[in-house]
């Protein structure tokens, strides 16, 4: 069964479930070994307004919720925090945003625009910040010249459509489009894949 989810084709893996998840976690031989890009790319100014149910990652110490982005071609959500448990869903989408919700030990449990989560090992996931147009809009976004409405309208984007992020501050994202080669910027409250009060600098 195939089925397209924020702009990637996504295959449904009807494997007989393995391990239950209380088994996995205490079978499992987890390396503790932490990213030094994953810990070095995301940053939160102090004066920005953490997302409800902020806290620190107990393995990266980086926050959790945090978005990343599919780094493999080919990355395998699991059912739980171990390579022996089945997979629930594979992207095939590089670049698609993902939402870390959770830590253990190489696993990060993600969740993608459509509500749907599970577990991913850390080498599947860059820290680079990526973002789509809302699955909630119902018509396109614009994409201005500048950070402004009145700089001009560069491109209508419509939803799911996938973006490079630049840079964010305030109510502007600066991003890019390189599949149509289109630049420019965007009110963050078109995306998914950004918080509301998240500065990101380039």
């Amino acid at each position: 069964m195939r089925a397209e989810f924020c702009s990637a084709q996504v295959s449904r893996n009807h494997w007989r479930l393995g391990w239950l998840w209380h088994h996995a976690m205490f079978c499992v031989l987890l390396t503790l070994s932490i990213s030094a890009s994953e810990a070095a790319a995301f940053s939160m100014p102090a004066n920005a307004k953490a997302p409800l149910g902020w806290r620190t990652g107990r393995e990266t110490g980086l926050p959790v919720p945090r978005f990343v982005s599919l780094k493999a071609q080919s990355a395998r959500m699991r059912i739980g925090p171990s390579f022996a448990n089945s997979v629930k869903w594979l992207y095939t989408a590089p670049g698609l945003p993902m939402e870390i919700i959770e830590e253990y030990g190489n696993w990060r449990q993600v969740r993608d625009c459509d509500g749907i989560s599970g577990w991913m090992h850390r080498s599947l996931l860059s820290a680079r910040r990526t973002a789509i147009i809302g699955p909630w809009k119902v018509k396109s976004a614009a994409l201005y010249a500048g950070a402004s409405q009145s700089s001009g309208i560069a491109a209508l984007l419509a939803p799911r459509v996938r973006l490079q992020i630049r840079s964010c501050k305030d109510r502007w994202c600066s991003v890019s489009v390189s599949k149509h080669k289109v630049s420019g910027f965007i009110d963050r409250s078109h995306l998914w894949g950004v918080y509301p009060s998240e500065v990101i600098s380039n």
